[in-house]
């Protein structure tokens, strides 16, 4: 009986670190449903879609700030700002304080699903 309990745990604990590893790198799943819930009502993804109340975000990782097809605020237009990850999660947190006179006004205060949407972003090309 030892030796089947002695087995039986350690398999049982590397089934459970294997498992925790996977959720990790499901990241973009999971800001996929985040961004579905709290981004899409303004912005869109998908390829050929016009953009709604925000410009699309398919490719904006790595993209210049205002240079999609979208009516831009003057002060995003001229903050020469790159979308890099760590540009993306300080304008995505506070908006407003990151380009003073953009006219995107919702933050995402989480951080982890801050990175969730970036992350996803980062898939939409």
């Amino acid at each position: 009986m030892k030796s089947v309990f002695a087995f039986a745990v350690p398999l049982l604990l590397s089934a459970a670190i294997a498992t925790s590893g996977a959720s990790a790198q499901a990241v973009p799943l999971d800001g996929a449903k985040i961004f579905k819930q709290r981004c899409s009502i303004c912005h869109k993804v998908d390829a050929g879609k016009t953009s709604g109340l925000g410009p699309n975000l398919r490719g904006v990782v790595g993209r210049k700030a205002a240079a999609a097809a979208f009516k831009y605020s003057p002060a995003l237009g001229k903050s020469g700002m790159m979308w890099t990850k760590p540009n993306l999660d300080k304008f995505i947190a506070a908006p407003t304080k990151a380009v003073p006179g953009t006219r995107m006004v919702i933050a995402l205060p989480d951080a982890k699903q801050r990175a969730a949407v970036i992350e996803y972003l980062a898939t939409q090309k």
